[in-house]
């Protein structure tokens, strides 16, 4: 996995349903509403986004890396 810019992680999570809800600093709330309950997913508004910190992205919004690449 390799550093994603801001825009495309937001692009991509927006895709998937998501919608910014907040915005605290430098970091941006995405949620979702789903049967089980709301998704949030927090990101760094920073000019790349760190694999590992994409990596955690992912898993709050329960989306695999492979789901991320086809949005």
């Amino acid at each position: 996995m390799r550093p994603v810019p801001y825009r495309e992680v937001k692009r991509r999570l927006q895709a998937a349903g998501f919608v910014e809800v907040a915005q605290t600093g430098s970091h941006v709330k995405f949620a979702k509403s789903t049967d089980e309950g709301t998704l949030t997913a927090t990101v760094p508004k920073h000019r790349e986004v760190s694999p590992g910190t994409l990596r955690s992205i992912l898993r709050q919004a329960r989306l695999s890396e492979r789901e991320f690449d086809h949005l």
